[in-house]
């Protein structure tokens, strides 16, 4: 059986266009609606189960515009705002159509708190603390949190079927050792690249050309570039990162919608 994950949201915080915000890269975006970037989350389909992959807070839109009907599992990569701040989108889904709580991995720290910022959503989710390095079982197919490097406890995903292996890693400033060991040679890198030009957070982010440099690193089939500011350090269009991802070999840029099939 085929799974399929999908880049939902491809920006960064910021998102692309901005309201604030008149660069050439927000200017593209509002002309042309295939350059809009909401911020970062991701879908997996893997037989009967639909999961997501942390819920910015477009992700409402994000649902309705690939007219996914049903969530039964999501997993946090961490608890910053720009990959929780939607999770109050899924109540009235749960209440109205779902009739039954959706099972919440969140990391160990930010249990605490998720109930303090979402008191009324107890009954809205059965929460669960991932645990690293631990394999989620999902109709053939296994989510498994891995340590990245982004300041607070933060996992990125490797998925994998027995013929496929997808990495995930939407907020990271390069890989833990045994981290990068565990995803070498995975198919996909779907990784942070953040900045375009100066990395201003190297201990947080990645640029583009650090996350090419680590996808030859650990030997990525193909690396594919997330979590994109266009207003950090160098502004940059669509069209501009399209050219430079061109110059080397097995890197594509993400864009919202964007799919792989993991065959089973």
């Amino acid at each position: 059986m085929t799974a399929f994950f999908k880049i939902m949201g491809s920006g960064a915080g910021p998102g692309t266009p901005s309201f604030f915000c008149d660069c050439p890269g927000c200017r593209e975006a509002r002309e042309n609606p295939a350059c809009v970037r909401t911020r970062s989350g991701a879908f997996i389909a893997a037989g009967q189960r639909n999961i997501l992959v942390d819920t910015p807070p477009d992700v409402r839109a994000q649902l309705i515009r690939e007219r996914i009907t049903g969530i039964d599992d999501i997993f946090l990569t961490h608890w910053h705002y720009d990959h929780f701040g939607g999770l109050g989108e899924l109540e009235y889904y749960v209440k109205l159509a779902r009739k039954e709580r959706l099972t919440l991995y969140l990391p160990p720290s930010a249990v605490e708190r998720f109930a303090a910022a979402f008191p009324n959503l107890g009954g809205i989710f059965q929460v669960i603390s991932w645990e690293f390095n631990r394999s989620y079982l999902f109709d053939g197919l296994t989510v498994t949190p891995l340590a990245a490097n982004h300041g607070i406890e933060t996992a990125g995903f490797l998925v994998a079927t027995p013929r496929a292996r997808l990495a995930y890693f939407p907020d990271t400033a390069g890989l833990p050792a045994d981290t990068a060991r565990l995803v070498e040679g995975v198919d996909w890198l779907v990784c942070d690249a953040t900045f375009y030009g100066e990395n201003w957070y190297p201990d947080t982010h990645m640029s583009a050309a650090e996350a090419i440099n680590l996808g030859r690193q650990v030997k990525a089939g193909n690396t594919v570039l997330t979590h994109l500011s266009i207003h950090y350090s160098q502004p940059v269009t669509s069209r501009e990162l399209a050219a430079y991802a061109a110059q080397h070999p097995g890197v594509s840029v993400a864009c919202d919608g964007m799919a792989f099939a993991l065959p089973g």
